[in-house]
């Protein structure tokens, strides 16, 4: 059997997606780059602003980000849902860092995060799958 290892996003802009998400999801952060890691990116003429593939560490799966040049035009295959006990707060905290508020559900909010990718946050007492 397979785990899960990484999610991977395309992003015209990984370093800011991954900036986000790291602020969306609690106990995670953008992986840190040490000397070595700023010096490989230099030699390729980037900087961790301009790094094409930038990981988002934290408890579950590494969120990973790489850049693509083709913009995002139909709605996602897959997205994630992120859990709070206090969802117009969280909504409100996510608007702030740049998110969207897409529509408004029974148990659940659809938001874009700064790309335009779907994602919900879910009241969480809610069960799997109720709308």
């Amino acid at each position: 059997m397979a785990d899960l290892k990484e999610i991977v996003f395309d992003s015209r802009h990984p370093a800011s997606l991954a900036r986000f998400w790291a602020a969306v999801l609690e106990g995670y952060a953008v992986r840190a780059y040490d000397d070595a890691e700023i010096e490989r990116l230099a030699g390729q003429g980037h900087t961790p602003e301009s790094d094409p593939t930038v990981a988002v560490d934290g408890p579950g799966p590494t969120l990973f980000f790489q850049e693509t040049l083709t913009p995002k035009t139909t709605r996602n295959r897959m997205h994630l849902d992120v859990g709070t006990d206090d969802r117009s707060g969280e909504v409100a905290r996510l608007v702030a860092l740049g998110g969207t508020i897409r529509d408004e559900h029974g148990t659940f909010t659809v938001m874009l995060d700064p790309e335009g990718n779907e994602f919900c946050v879910r009241d969480r007492q809610a069960g799997v799958g109720e709308a």
